[in-house]
């Protein structure tokens, strides 16, 4: 066997060049590819599109099977091509029909299986339906109305009543009353015309708004479920919150015998402290003139000093005998005391 190297790069690059365009034409077919696309593709003929675009949903009884991959025009019909998914029974009897998704005007494909075996070619257009777009009937509500002459509409009328005056009366009168109706529809005539006009401008504001409204409606689903969640964590702890509450209830039931004497006995423990309390602070009342008078003791230096009063004998003076040291007989105010 020839060294790499040493074979011809000519026939290599070829080789490689088409390998790559090949890959490259698998990845842009991917989804047509029967194990990485994962679906069947199918058609159907619609009078007309109402609105669907290509990416709406496929539904078999409100479960999304696939998508809308292609919307063509052929003649008077809409073929529409969509793809659901691999395993998805859809018979040739199956009915299509096209239906509001949203509030906003988003669309998607009802898909109603019937029918024995596979389909094979389009659902036809007597198999499908298309739904009634309100928006658009009152667009053009608007715009047939603001055509309307109502002065020559109101001429019209007033010719035919005067053409059946010699009607019986209750003709004459009903054509009385197309009159009336028609001069009071001509009256207001530019009042209508600024309502279908401002009708027109919500329209078409809520249209170019499509987007945002979509994202506030979302937003709106975001903020319930969170509510949702809250909910389910006050629940439980209004549940907890019960549970204490009863172990609490049977802790005190259980302890009550012995709560009840503690607390008595408490009571009267408090009792005899205050009446405690009262006779320390009669002992602390009674107690300070002898306080006071006793600090006079040691008042006058180095000796004690002290009065006895009404002693018999007299009066006497004496002197302190102070240890080690000579008789200490201080003047005294009052000699006739007796010391």
């Amino acid at each position: 066997m020839r060294p790499f190297r040493e074979r011809n790069p000519l026939p290599i690059g070829i080789i490689g060049i088409v390998s790559i365009l090949a890959v490259v034409l698998l990845a842009f077919n991917a989804n047509k590819l029967p194990f990485i696309g994962g679906g069947d593709t199918y058609h159907a003929d619609f009078a007309d599109a109402a609105g669907l675009k290509t990416g709406d949903d496929v539904r078999i009884a409100g479960v999304k099977v696939g998508k809308v991959t292609s919307l063509d025009l052929r003649g008077a019909m809409v073929r529409v091509g969509f793809q659901v998914s691999s395993g998805t029974d859809v018979g040739p009897d199956t009915k299509a029909d096209i239906k509001i998704k949203t509030l906003l005007g988003q669309k998607y494909i009802a898909l109603t299986p019937d029918g024995s075996g596979r389909l094979h070619g389009d659902i036809p257009l007597s198999q499908t339906t298309t739904p009634l777009d309100v928006t658009e009937a009152f667009n053009q509500l608007g715009k047939q109305a603001g055509q309307i002459d109502t002065a020559m509409l109101a001429k019209a009328f007033d010719t035919i009543a005067d053409t059946f005056k010699d009607t019986p009366p209750y003709v004459h009168e009903s054509l009385v009353g197309l009159r009336r109706l028609s001069t009071s529809i001509a009256s207001r005539d530019s009042q209508l015309t600024q309502l279908l006009a401002d009708t027109n401008t919500v329209t078409e504001t809520l249209a170019a708004r499509d987007a945002e409204v979509a994202k506030l409606i979302n937003d709106s689903n975001l903020i319930l479920d969170t509510v949702y969640q809250q909910r389910a964590v006050i629940h439980n702890l209004l549940v907890d919150t019960s549970a204490v509450a009863k172990q609490l209830s049977g802790l005190v039931r259980e302890n009550r015998a012995i709560i009840g004497p503690a607390l008595a006995n408490l009571e009267q423990t408090l009792t005899i402290l205050q009446r405690n309390q009262d006779n320390l602070d009669q002992t602390i009342h009674l107690a300070a003139p002898f306080i006071r008078d006793f600090t006079d003791v040691l008042g006058n230096g180095r000796w004690f000093e002290t009065v006895l009063w009404n002693l018999p004998g007299g009066a006497a003076q004496g002197c302190l005998q102070v240890a080690g040291g000579p008789d200490v007989c201080p003047p005294f105010a009052n000699p006739g005391a007796n010391r």
